[in-house]
């Protein structure tokens, strides 16, 4: 069930038989050569919307806008800043939590709301909030591995690229071709969660927008494969949120 398109009174219907709803979040920033400017966006969509129809779960709209600033000297990028945005889901999981939902599950694919959101969902108490990453899960991240291992990287990975081919349009650039340098574990370390620099500064470092990430390994049936990994994963640990 997609929250957009049902009405107050089926909402109310709802809330008599659960009190869960899944809450995906992404971005629109650029993702390399060949990556789609909304692909977190897309994956932690397409993720929750299948898993709202096999379980019959409440899917509310995807929160697309997102701090993204570190790419805005990439066109097409839209950043918001960390305080609107943090500001923004409290009203959201506040808007839930008024009208009767208690479990708020948010499916995260964008590195730089974590925090943000976590933060956000600290502002209320009796309710159960959980925040996951779809790449968080032990089988996605076996695939990831078997598919990519050092060449996923942290920023327009082929991971997330595969899975938006799988209903989407698969893009070609010659600027994709070349493998990008390498990351080291400590810088990985260190910018998780994109703690990247200011925008002219980061493509200075990453002209093509790629962070490590080699974006050409993507293929649509790795995307399939993780894709059903993924929705899979949040199925199990969502119905099990719903118990606690």
């Amino acid at each position: 069930m997609n929250l957009e398109t049902t009405s107050w009174l089926e909402i109310e219907s709802y809330l008599h038989v659960s009190d869960g709803i899944i809450i995906p979040t992404g971005s629109i920033e650029q993702h390399g050569p060949i990556g789609l400017i909304g692909t977190d966006a897309i994956c932690a969509k397409e993720i929750a919307t299948s898993v709202g129809k096999n379980i019959t779960a409440l899917i509310a709209p995807v929160l697309s806008y997102a701090p993204a600033e570190f790419n805005m000297a990439f066109p097409g990028t839209v950043s918001l800043s960390p305080k609107v945005f943090q500001d923004m889901c409290r009203d959201i999981f506040d808007s839930f939590i008024r009208h009767g939902f208690k479990h708020l599950y948010i499916l995260n694919g964008h590195g730089a709301n974590l925090t943000l959101l976590h933060n956000a969902a600290a502002s209320f108490e009796n309710v159960h909030i959980k925040i996951k990453s779809w790449w968080d899960f032990k089988e996605v991240n076996e695939l990831r591995t078997l598919f990519y291992d050092d060449w996923e990287g942290m920023h327009a990975t082929p991971s997330e690229i595969a899975i938006t081919q799988v209903n989407n349009r698969i893009l070609n650039s010659p600027l994709a071709e070349l493998p990008p340098e390498k990351l080291s574990f400590d810088y990985i370390k260190a910018h998780s969660g994109d703690k990247h620099g200011p925008p002219e500064e980061h493509k200075h470092s990453f002209p093509d927008g790629r962070v490590g990430s080699h974006s050409v390994l993507a293929k649509r049936d790795h995307g399939v494969r993780l894709l059903s990994a993924a929705i899979s994963a949040v199925e199990k640990d969502y119905l099990k949120f719903l118990k606690t």
